[in-house]
């Protein structure tokens, strides 16, 4: 394994432009994100559009992933996470059996567990389906409304959850963060999922995140990471920012369907994204690709209108 930065790019689900699953744009992704200097993979989560897929379309995407990446750098995370538990244990199934680095898992978002007691249960269960596999579970509480104590899950893990192997932190609870990274010193991964402020969580002492702009703006973190461990603060304030101002432009037309818009430009088309979500229109593609101009060599590529076409529906796993 290389020495580069563990920033883990939280991947897009590529489709066609009819909208099925089209495995055959991995392989294209993968080599941009080696290129790029990504530590790993995370298909199946939020950038994944993971609860808009079937599961048998996720158990094809995870093989998918897991064999493309076989021999390289790219470590891989599948999130396993479902509304329903059976689901949830056969991605986990599957997962370790196709030899997945980690499975990580959200918890339930309709019918959700009331505390963290309840959700170290449903974890339990889950991961007794791939007890030889490490597990992070996926704290993103804007999304799933799960809101408990990060610190009290942990330690009711100890015995109940024992492949727990860290946390993907998608919150903004800074205090909670702290607590966390002194809880269980050396033992405990955290991955940090706010890559709009992810300076901030590397000062706290977090050294591991999983970003969905890590599949397009690698380069500019990997020189803030430099300039932090060179002591230029000023320096790496500066490119969060940038990476900042691009967030919110990509949020101005819509965050997901202009991120994987995105890819596109960069030369790695990866198709819509499903409804409800939003994809943008020829005319925001092209104001898109005019406000992204000035960020130029924030990019691992030159931006176009004109990508590569996308490969086939007649030739993508369906």
């Amino acid at each position: 394994m290389s020495d580069r930065p563990n920033l883990i790019a939280a991947v897009h689900t590529p489709l066609t432009d009819r909208g099925d699953l089209n495995l055959a744009a991995v392989e294209p992704l993968a080599e941009l994100l080696l290129q790029s200097g990504a530590a790993g993979v995370f298909p199946g989560g939020t950038t994944g559009e993971s609860l808009s897929l079937t599961t048998d379309e996720r158990l094809a995407l995870a093989k998918r992933w897991v064999d493309v990446c076989a021999g390289t750098d790219l470590k891989v995370i599948v999130h396993v996470g479902h509304n329903s538990l059976p689901d949830a244990k056969a991605l986990a199934a599957q997962a370790e059996q196709i030899g997945a680095d980690a499975i990580a898992a959200m918890p339930p978002t309709y019918f959700r567990p009331e505390t963290a007691a309840d959700v170290v249960e449903f974890m339990k269960e889950l991961t007794s389906s791939a007890p030889g596999t490490p597990f992070y579970y996926y704290d993103i509480p804007s999304m799933t409304g799960v809101n408990v104590s990060m610190c009290e899950f942990v330690e009711r893990s100890d015995e109940a959850v024992p492949t727990l192997a860290g946390i993907k932190y998608s919150h903004a609870n800074f205090q909670q963060l702290q607590e966390l990274l002194h809880l269980r010193p050396g033992k405990l991964d955290l991955l940090f999922g706010s890559d709009e402020v992810l300076l901030s969580a590397w000062v706290l002492g977090v050294r591991g995140a999983v970003g969905s702009t890590y599949n397009f703006l690698l380069p500019v973190f990997h020189r803030l990471l430099a300039d932090f461990d060179c002591g230029d603060l000023e320096g790496a304030r500066e490119k969060q920012f940038s990476a900042l101002q691009i967030v919110r432009i990509l949020m101005s037309y819509g965050f997901l369907g202009a991120s994987k818009a995105l890819m596109g430009l960069l030369g790695v088309p990866l198709g819509p994204v499903r409804m409800p979500l939003k994809n943008p229109g020829d005319a925001q593609l092209t104001e898109l690709l005019s406000a992204l101009e000035p960020f130029a060599d924030c990019f691992p590529r030159p931006l176009a209108l004109s990508p590569p076409a996308t490969v086939s529906s007649s030739s993508a796993v369906r």
